[in-house]
């Protein structure tokens, strides 16, 4: 890559940056963004501040949040964010830290190092190669420099890694220490759960199991049912209340405008309102009669909530195994009553494996069908080679700099922009896993995300730009493809600069501003959310808990 490509990339990011964050401390000023950016804090029913309407300062951008963040410390973000927000800018802080040592590590021993390699005029002024490991000769004594400099990399980064460790543990304990006799933490989900042979149910043989082995900690249970004819009828009901409402106010509305008493409704409002009335005390009788105990004994599941009288007997009673069969009676800690996915605690536990495996096969699947748009990104950026495969694209080098931003900024960009449409996908197959839990759900997909990353970003973008370097003397001299492989390997580190440089400035920028939910919420309240009251927006950080998250583990 030249010089003036990477020159061009930088300029670009820095400018998108700027822009997006100028524009952030701008829509945070007005209150039809409140939803959107101050979420939690309209959870909790606190009172936001914003400037008068109409005043210039509302509408230009400001930089007093930026000194602000920095002051705020971390017992306050517990307070207010939670937890996860302090994990989070802790892996902000993490990243910093290693990002410092290692760029001067790299610029203070490395570059001169490598610049110096040939003992001579470097391979070409004009190229970043020369201040790269491809630079150095063949059985130079400066490799042992490179290695010692990856050794101390790894052990400071492994130093970093247990420290955070150590005081996000420690945080953690605190946290649950703080939140002491949550329900979740004295119940424990059973699955595979086998019938009564005298009462053909599974509530007699979860009361009859537990308090035989468990008789002096056993405290209750709670059986699952199939809710899909219930839910069915609370959809109805609720739509059947709310036309009978609005039923009223529009006959209120007519006695206003006929100047007549509010007890004299017409005929007609009359009959709507009593059929819909009737239509409703039906439904309110099939639900009961839908709860009823036969009704009950006939939807039961496999799966119940055991309560026990202590933590540590719902602990053990969770980590240890029931029964010889390994499928029955299958004990787990019991996720907080919000964060249960109740949609999978309906499939059978026998079934489980397969739903794994077929989450398995679409991931690699989309990993494998990804490297498509990775190698024509990877060709985009080898600009030398792909002007002999594809002669047309000489037709860039007519416009003075569009050659720099193409092959500095646009490769990157784009594999940015396949990315971000990666953990949707991800976190749609990790649903069909059959998680019992959102946050477990939610812990897979960036999982998923992060070997996706590792596997198409970092391998794939390595092999496809070193074979496209390599191509024409790879067909000539097959023998020496392992030997060419090796030293094209370093060419790429230009490529993972400018995607570091797109990613760390403008990625990072954007999920401050959170396009995708700003455009999803301006094109709700426009449209269907029309008149209609906003509530907070309870997914703000979904992109980047598993784009961003996977990305610093990578």
């Amino acid at each position: 890559m030249q010089p003036e490509s990477l020159l061009a990339s930088a300029t670009i990011n820095l400018g998108l940056a700027f822009v997006v964050l100028s524009l952030f401390s701008i829509l945070k000023k007005q209150p039809s963004t409140a939803p959107l950016y101050y979420a939690r804090c309209l959870n909790r029913h606190c009172r936001v501040p914003f400037d008068p309407p109409l005043t210039f300062r509302r509408f230009t951008p400001s930089v007093s949040w930026i000194p602000h963040a920095f002051r705020v410390t971390e017992d306050e973000i517990v307070d207010s964010s939670g937890l996860d927000a302090l994990i989070v800018i802790r892996l902000f802080k993490f990243g910093i830290k290693f990002f410092v040592v290692c760029s001067l590590m790299g610029v203070v021993l490395l570059l001169p190092v490598n610049y110096n390699g040939q003992d001579g005029p470097p391979l070409s002024y004009n190229s970043l190669d020369a201040f790269t490991i491809s630079n150095i000769r063949m059985g130079s004594d400066r490799l042992w420099v490179h290695f010692t400099c990856l050794y101390l990399v790894s052990f400071y980064g492994l130093y970093l890694l247990y420290k955070e460790y150590y005081e996000i543990l420690s945080r953690r304990i605190q946290r649950l220490q703080s939140i002491r006799d949550r329900p979740d933490q004295f119940t424990v989900l059973v699955r595979g759960i086998p019938q009564c042979p005298e009462h053909g149910a599974h509530s007699c043989s979860v009361d009859h199991f537990f308090s035989t082995h468990y008789p002096d900690s056993y405290c209750s249970y709670q059986m699952l049912y199939h809710g899909k004819d219930m839910e069915e009828l609370l959809e109805q009901v609720k739509s059947t209340a709310k036309m009978i409402e609005d039923l009223r106010k529009k006959s209120v509305e007519k006695g206003h405008t006929e100047e007549l008493p509010l007890e004299k409704k017409t005929r007609e409002d009359f009959t709507k309102i009593a059929s819909h009335e009737e239509k409703l005390q039906k439904l309110y009788h099939r639900i009961h009669q839908l709860q009823s105990e036969s009704e009950l004994k006939r939807k039961e599941l496999a799966v119940a909530f055991v309560t026990f009288k202590s933590r540590q007997v719902a602990s053990m009673v969770a980590q240890s195994q029931q029964h010889s069969h390994p499928l029955l009676w299958t004990t787990e800690m019991s996720p907080e009553p919000a964060d249960v996915s109740w949609k999978n605690l309906a499939i059978p536990y026998k079934i489980l494996p397969l739903n794994k495996i077929f989450v398995i096969l679409a991931a690699t699947l989309l990993t494998i069908f990804f490297s498509v748009p990775v190698t024509a990104v990877q060709g985009i950026a080898r600009f030398e080679k792909l002007k002999k495969w594809f002669p047309p694209a000489m037709a860039i080098q007519l416009i003075p700099g569009l050659r720099s931003a193409v092959t500095g900024y646009l490769p990157s960009v784009v594999l940015n922009g396949f990315i971000y449409a990666v953990p949707f996908a991800m976190l749609g197959m990790a649903r069909l896993s059959g998680s019992i839990s959102k946050s477990k759900e939610e812990l897979k997909a960036c999982n998923m995300v992060f070997f996706f990353l590792v596997g198409n970003v970092f391998f794939l973008s390595l092999l496809s730009g070193s074979l496209l370097d390599e191509i024409g003397e790879s067909v000539t001299h097959p023998k020496h493809f392992p030997g060419h492989l090796a030293r094209a390997v370093s060419v790429q580190g230009d490529f993972f600069t400018t995607y570091i440089l797109t990613d760390g400035l403008s990625g990072f920028s954007l999920e401050v501003l959170q396009p995708g939910f700003l455009l999803w919420d301006t094109i709700k309240s426009l449209t269907f959310g029309l008149g209609k009251r906003r509530g907070p927006i309870s997914t703000l950080s979904l992109t980047f808990g598993l784009s961003q998250w996977s990305l610093w583990q990578f």
